[in-house]
């Protein structure tokens, strides 16, 4: 068999690990061919690729970025030029015919899912790894890259602790999280936030600036506000310069804010993502083998299954309101900015 491999839309640690998992299994176990291809769905498009030997997979496991490099070229957007208009999709197709392969193995996040499954239906067989930071794909409980930037935002806001005691403020953290509050929450809770803002609970500034008056007041003299950047998707200024701009103006506390932008996805991944990318690249190759295309690898209840990628797309996991970690963080009073925060520290 000859399989080819790509990872497409922003980078996360744990890629060449996922890489690795899939061509080395590929390679070893069942004797298949692979074949790199460059620079995501372009690659395709572009016919862009490299044999992938197993010379190409040595000391990969703890690098992060992608060997095969990726790109957010989404090849069924229409092209707001009409005379740049090509059929991207059906360019894949030929292309995907023309170099033999007998499987694609899109690792990427909810975007990737989404081209992955049209192009299963326009007949190629496909396989899907999910990995984002954000832990926001549909149909599985993790995915690689999110508990490398939990423990990146973690020590980020550890080490602000400290600033934060010294100067007696409030500080503002934001972390990543466009339309779900995964990183916020868990790296909050984690670094003990006392305030943890997501998008899937709508905060209201005058309650946390409420709040943090109380804390105030009861000889706290700093705090920890987590929060994630889709908690204002719309506004011109960034989450943590809205929030840190409220308090100010609302508590009269001298705050600041610091937005740890992309260095939550850089670097070497963590064990953990490590295992994970390698345990999802070595059951798609499972799943190339016995011929189950049209799937994407996830892992649920522990369990490494096989997910259908017509039930992931255009799906997006967010975190439930009700999820134990938000109910276990405000039992131990942790203010998520909405009216159940009354219980103050």
């Amino acid at each position: 068999m000859k399989i080819g491999i790509l990872t497409a839309g922003g980078d996360c640690p744990g890629l060449n690990a996922a890489i690795r998992g899939v061509a080395k299994t590929a390679l070893l176990e069942h004797r298949m061919q692979v074949l790199g291809i460059s620079s995501g769905f372009l690659g395709l498009i572009e016919n862009e690729y490299f044999e992938i030997q197993e010379k190409h997979l040595s000391g990969i496991l703890t690098m992060g970025g992608t060997i095969l490099g990726t790109s957010r070229e989404k090849p069924f957007r229409k092209s707001t030029n009409y005379m740049m208009e090509i059929d991207k999709p059906e360019i894949i197709r030929r292309n995907y015919k023309k170099l033999g392969l007998d499987c694609l193995v899109c690792i990427g996040g909810n975007g990737t899912m989404k081209t992955a499954y049209r192009l299963s239906e326009l007949g190629m067989n496909i396989i899907g790894l999910p990995k984002t930071i954000d832990n926001d794909v549909w149909g599985t409980e993790y995915t690689f890259g999110f508990d490398s930037a939990v423990t990146i935002a973690t020590e980020a806001i550890d080490r602000l602790h400290s600033t934060a005691n010294s100067h007696k403020r409030i500080m503002v953290i934001e972390v990543m999280g466009h339309h779900a509050g995964w990183i916020a929450l868990y790296s909050g809770v984690a670094a003990g936030g006392d305030i943890i803002l997501i998008p899937e609970i709508k905060y209201d500034g005058e309650i946390v600036a409420a709040y943090l008056k109380q804390r105030a007041k009861a000889k706290k003299e700093y705090s920890i506000v987590v929060v994630a950047e889709g908690i204002v998707n719309g506004s011109k200024k960034g989450a943590g310069t809205k929030v840190a701009n409220k308090i100010s103006k609302l508590a009269g506390l001298e705050t600041r804010e610091t937005v740890l932008g992309y260095v939550q996805r850089g670097g070497s991944p963590s064990p953990m993502d490590r295992i994970l990318a390698t345990r999802y690249g070595a059951h798609a190759t499972e799943l190339i083998a016995g011929e189950r295309y049209g799937n994407m690898v996830a892992m649920q209840n522990s369990e490494i299954i096989a997910v259908s990628l017509n039930k992931v797309s255009d799906k997006v996991r967010t975190v439930p309101v009700k999820h134990p970690l938000i109910l276990q963080a405000r039992n131990m009073g942790t203010c998520f900015g909405d009216q159940l925060c009354s219980r103050m520290n």
